[in-house]
Parts: C-alpha cells; sequence; structure tokens
C-alpha cells in the first residue's frame, strides 16, 4: 500500500478522536479509547472470513466439556487470536436502545481470545464503557470504524465490476498506522512521551550499533531479541527490522523471537497490541507486563539468554518499592545482582534506590549468551550520571567495574543535548559485547556525536533536535572506524580504573607514655581526658615482637627506639585527619609511587589502610572531549577598551551636566 494511503487511515482514524470525544474526553485521554477500539476493529476485519468456523468449533468443545480449548479456537480461527461471541464489529451499529447496545459490545468483548482480554484489561477499556454509552457515541466510535471509505482489512474491498476499490491492508502497513497514532498521542502529551517514547532516530542508531559490526558474521538461524523496559515496543521491532534488512543484505535467512517486558499496564497493552496488529503473534505473548510485572523485582525470563537486546531504562526513577519486595539491601539475594567477580562471592550491583537504571543494564548482562559464536550485543541508553554516581565498592561503580574488567565495553556514544521528549540532560549509549573483536580487545572507543544533529522546526516537549540518516550514517562510520580523532578517542581499559585509598595520621596525645602500647579501652580513656596536639607524641596501640614485622612506613609500620631498641609500631589513627585519594591504575608505580610524591611531602606520618582501599571505574566523559577556549591577547582586550571609551565619551558629563540643569 502507497505510504500516501496508510497515513490518510491515520488522519482518519486521529480524525475520529477529534470528532466523536470531544465532549467526553479532554485531548489526553482521547488515545484511552481510539488506540483500543482501533486493535478491535483490525482484529475483528482479520476474524471474518473464519468466524462461522470458530462458533461452530467452540459450540463442539462446549458439547465435548473440553476445559482447554485455545489451542484449538486459535486453528480454527487461523490466527494467535479468535473471538467466540455471536457478533462482529458490523452486527453492532444498529440497536434498539443504548442499553441494549452496552450489553451486546460487552458480550463481544468478553467474546474474545484470552491474549486479547489481556490488552484490553491493560487499557483499562471496560472502564470507558459506561461513560461512552452515557455519551451515546459506543455507534457513533463503531460506525466511524466499519464506514465504507475505510478499509482496515487485509483482504481488499472491491467494487461491484470487479476492479480494487480499497486495497488491502497487510500487517507492516496496520503496524505503521497504529505506530504513527501511537506517536501523535505521544506527541500530543509532551510531559509525559519520554517515560516510554524513545525517539525513533535514537532506536534506528541503536539498532544499526548493535547489527553492524557482525554483519557480516550473522548466520541463517533464530535469534532471540530482549529489552527489558519496553515501552511500547518500539526497540524490539526497529531491531527486527534492522535484523532483516542485514541478513537479506548479506543473503542469509533468518527467524526472530521478540521478547519484552514493561511495568506500564497501558505501554504493555500497546506493545502486545502492536505485535498483533503485525501477525506476531507468537511475539506478543512473549511480552509480559503490567503494574505486577516490574523487571526488576519480578523477572519474566529467569532462565533465558538472548542473542541481541537494547533498551532504555527509566533515568533516575526511585525502586525503592522493589528493593523492599526483594528482601531490602541485606536481603538481596537475586543472581542478576549479587555475583562473583575480583575474588567476592559476593560482589555487590546494588545501585542507590532512588536511581535504579543501573540494574536495567545488568539485568541484561545476566542475559548475555556465552558459548555461541556471536554471543550477545546489548544497546542501552543512559543519561550522564550512570557515568560516574557511585563510589569506588558501591553499585553503579561496581557495574562499571563488572563490565570493563570482563572486557564488554566497545563504546559509549554521547548524544546530542535535548534529544529525548522530556529530558534535556545528556544521554549516552553504551554498547556492550561479550565477543569483541581482535582490534578492540582491552579497549574501549568514546565517542562524541553532541554536535551531529539536525535542528527540528518545530519542537516536540523538550525534544528539538534529531539525528538525521547522514548522522547515524557518520556516527555509524566513526565507531566501525575505531580511529582516534577529535570526536572518536580510544583508551585502554584500565583508564576508567582507580583506587580509592584511606589515608590515616596517628594521634597525637599530650602527657602520654611515647613507649607503651595502650589497649582500646586505655585510648577511649585518653581520649576523653588528653589533650589533641599536632606536636605532642603519637599513641601506640601495637607493638610487633621484634622480627616478625618489617618496617613499612606507608602500610603503617614505623620504626621506633624503645628502651634502646629498635621496635615496629602501630599508631592509634586520629579520625578527624583521616582522608582518602583517588589514584589511577594507571598511576606508574602505583599507589606508593603516588603517596610518596603527593602525600609524604606535607604528612611524613601519614600511612595507607589497605583494609580499606577500594576499585572504583568511573567515565569522565568531559574531561576527555573538553575544549578549552585561547585566552584573548591583551592588545585585543585593550583595543575593544579603546573602543567603548570612545563610544561612551562625555555620556557621563551629559547625564551630570543634564541633572544639574
Amino acid at each position: 500500500m502507497a505510504q500516501a494511503q496508510i497515513y490518510w487511515i491515520a488522519d482518519y482514524i486521529w480524525g475520529i478522536a477529534n470528532e466523536v470525544l470531544r465532549d467526553l474526553y479532554v485531548r489526553g485521554k482521547y488515545r484511552d479509547v481510539i488506540l483500543p477500539m482501533t486493535v478491535l476493529r483490525r482484529l475483528d476485519t482479520v476474524l471474518e472470513p473464519t468466524k462461522q468456523v470458530v462458533l461452530e468449533q467452540k459450540a463442539l468443545l462446549d458439547k465435548a466439556a473440553i476445559v482447554h480449548q485455545d489451542a484449538a479456537l486459535r486453528q480454527a480461527a487461523g490466527q494467535a487470536f479468535y473471538n467466540t461471541s455471536k457478533f462482529n464489529m458490523r452486527d453492532l451499529r444498529a440497536r434498539a436502545s443504548q442499553q441494549q447496545l452496552k450489553a451486546d459490545f460487552e458480550a463481544y468483548l468478553d467474546g474474545f481470545s484470552p491474549n486479547v482480554q489481556d490488552i484490553l484489561d491493560n487499557f483499562e477499556f471496560r472502564n470507558q464503557v459506561p461513560r461512552l454509552s452515557k455519551g451515546d457515541v459506543i455507534g457513533t466510535l463503531i460506525e466511524k470504524l466499519v464506514d465504507s471509505s475505510i478499509n482496515l482489512s487485509p483482504n481488499p474491498v472491491m467494487n461491484t465490476d470487479g476492479s480494487v476499490k480499497h486495497p488491502g491492508l497487510d500487517n507492516h502497513a496496520m503496524g505503521t498506522i497504529f505506530e504513527d497514532l501511537v506517536r501523535r498521542f505521544n506527541e500530543e502529551n509532551n510531559e509525559e512521551a519520554g517515560e516510554h517514547w524513545t525517539p525513533r532516530d535514537a532506536v534506528r542508531l541503536m539498532a544499526k550499533l548493535v547489527f553492524l559490526p557482525v554483519a557480516d558474521t550473522i548466520e541463517s538461524g533464530t535469534y532471540l531479541l530482549y529489552d527489558g523496559a519496553c515501552g511500547t515496543g518500539g526497540m524490539l521491532t526497529v531491531a527486527e527490522g534492522t535484523l532483516l534488512q542485514v541478513a537479506v543484505e548479506h543473503g542469509k535467512q533468518v527467524s526472530t523471537y521478540l521478547y519484552g517486558q514493561e511495568i506500564n499496564a497501558e505501554h504493555y497493552a500497546i506493545c502486545k497490541a502492536d505485535l498483533l496488529l503485525k501477525g506476531e503473534g507468537d511475539a506478543a505473548d512473549n511480552i509480559v507486563g503490567g503494574p505486577e510485572h516490574s523487571t526488576l523485582s519480578n523477572d519474566a525470563f529467569p532462565s533465558h539468554e538472548f542473542d541481541f537486546m537494547l533498551s532504555n531504562p527509566p533515568y533516575g526513577k526511585s525502586w525503592k518499592n522493589d528493593l523492599e519486595r526483594m528482601g531490602g539491601k541485606d536481603g538481596i539475594k537475586d543472581p542478576r545482582f549479587i555475583i562473583e567477580h575480583g575474588n567476592n562471592p559476593e560482589y555487590s550491583l546494588i545501585t542507590r534506590s532512588s536511581d535504579g537504571q543501573m540494574l536495567f543494564l545488568s539485568n541484561l548482562l545476566s542475559k548475555m549468551k556465552h558459548n555461541t559464536k556471536l554471543g550477545s550485543r546489548i544497546a542501552e541508553v543512559h543519561n550522564g550520571s550512570s557515568l560516574f554516581t557511585g563510589d569506588a565498592g558501591q553499585g553503579e561503580s561496581n557495574i562499571r567495574r563488572w563490565i570493563i574488567e570482563n572486557d564488554w565495553l566497545e563504546a559509549i556514544v554521547a548524544l546530542p543535548l535535548n534529544m529525548f521528549y522530556n529530558t534535556g540532560l545528556a544521554t549516552y549509549i553504551w554498547v556492550i559485547s561479550n565477543r569483541k573483536p581482535d582490534h578492540r580487545r582491552a579497549k574501549v572507543q568514546l565517542i562524541d556525536a553532541t554536535q551531529w544533529f539536525k535542528p527540528l522546526r518545530k519542537n516536540l516537549g523538550m525534544k528539538n533536535c534529531e539525528l538525521s540518516d547522514e548522522d547515524i550514517q557518520r556516527i555509524c562510520d566513526t565507531f566501525l572506524g575505531f580511529e582516534e580523532t577529535e570526536q572518536s578517542k580510544i583508551f585502554p581499559n584500565s583508564a576508567f580504573g582507580y583506587w580509592k585509598v584511606s589515608l590515616q595520621r596517628p594521634l597525637r596525645l599530650v602527657a602520654i607514655d611515647p613507649n607503651k602500647a595502650y589497649t582500646p579501652k586505655e585510648i577511649k580513656d585518653l581520649k576523653a581526658k588528653c589533650k589533641v596536639d599536632e606536636n605532642a607524641s603519637p599513641v601506640i596501640r601495637k607493638i610487633h615482637t621484634p622480627g616478625k614485622a618489617e618496617v613499612d612506613p606507608i602500610h603503617g609500620l614505623f620504626e621506633v627506639i624503645i628502651d634502646g631498641k629498635s621496635c615496629v609500631v602501630e599508631y592509634e589513627p586520629d579520625t578527624d585527619l583521616r582522608d582518602t585519594e583517588q589514584i589511577p591504575l594507571l598511576e606508574e608505580g602505583g599507589t606508593e609511587s603516588f603517596i610518596r610524591r603527593e602525600v609524604l611531602p606535607y604528612a611524613p606520618d601519614a600511612w595507607v589502610d589497605d583494609t580499606k582501599t577500594q576499585i572504583g571505574y568511573e567515565i569522565n566523559f568531559n574531561r576527555y572531549f573538553c575544549r578549552l577556549q585561547p585566552l584573548r591577547k591583551l592588545e585585543e582586550i585593550r583595543t575593544d577598551i579603546l573602543v567603548l571609551e570612545k563610544d561612551t565619551q562625555g555620556l557621563l558629563d551629559e547625564i551630570i551636566g543634564g541633572a544639574d540643569k
């Protein structure tokens, strides 16, 4: 079907909302009716040819007292869904009363298969029926949707002479119409669009970053795609389309299975409906959602592994409720978030409860394939906090460390500002693979694409720019080229890591015995009655047996003379003088070299408390792509000042003189 015809149909349905619902709903609520009604009309037309067969099969199954009828009725309908009511939508146009129409319409809804019931329940469409009936618009809505001027059926409408009046609407065209309606309603409600609608330009880029690097190595076969925060399903469908296109271009035949999870009921309903409308009934069955299906606390696919994963998780959204359902920070045992890494059998990926976005990434990582040639590839969008939030040893930093030390991070792409509908924050695409090509091993590429965009003629919420096809290609070429340029920087993995070391200094108290080791109780008493003085003797808490310890002042083992003998002692630290240093993993000579150069010249009695040393990772994008503006020359500044003086010469006199007059 021609593109113009597709968008004419979308315009027609969009017009129904304005014409029929104007006095019943505010504009932001039109979609609560139009989207489910559009779904129902499409399903109705698809089921028309087998309607009688389904009714006969239903009667036989009931007569035989067969309880589980779903599979048989699907087979009878020839679809992944069916309707066992005696009505189709055309039958409901004329009724003697609104009460009768309401009853018959509800019976029609009740006749749909369980998967369609799930969609209707999550749209909460039945809640709209009393209001529509009271406003006397159910019949009008049906009349508009079954009108002879529009055809939502896959079969063509013929003229009496045998010519085609309206061509049939295939699944792809119907999916396009539905997606266009969803997009329009999202843009109509700019304040919430970004919550579940990732701009298509960003999705296309993500899909290309996932598939292009392995385009030459994809074999014919079956591939599993997953999105753990699938919203209305756009990422899954775009990713599927991109994979199929890449396969065709390389002479391969592939089939795909789509999997997704979404907590928002309406978004889940839209996603599942979209897949049904596109003829992907099996994929629709693999979408799990609703308020009880949070990806973090109720993983719908705990035993699954996937080939390709794309996601745009919520940023800055509290996951405190999930945390409580999972047993609290100390009670979580979920293997997605408590793993083994760095000789730690209980390495925690648990982030702050105020922002769970990095946990969605951990969820994807837990579902990677490790025993296949292609492994798994991931693209996920995050805001800037994912790059640096979390101190060493905390969840966010631990996730970055886990990814980078496993050499899974291929690249991070900085997107233009104001790319998304409801946030002007900086956003970044993380590209991850557990099958890095040789030339990328032990390296990470950072790409600054913030200046590669096309302005929009009209803002959509906070979105004021988009990635053109040329911009997307430029980013992909930069990624695939893997070369150092002004917009592309390549670093060894360890460039992002650091040691966080705890520096201690001795507690110095007046009027103490400098040759005695004090017990913890004695030290507590001394702190209460003795004065702290930086020139006083340090408090010894342990004197090592001769020959049992080596002098190592950097690590807190100091040499002192006690009763004429050389002894190795440990001092009680002064908590008020405790400090930390962040030392890069690439520091030549390691932590000791740094301490000798940067600390001991200013605090010669300082030492490192090795029990508190942690490894952290952060990625400071601004540091690597900072563009310093050269200072202006003094002569230029002087010239500007002289020009200003000349322009304002006499102005002050004129003002003052005018006041005197």
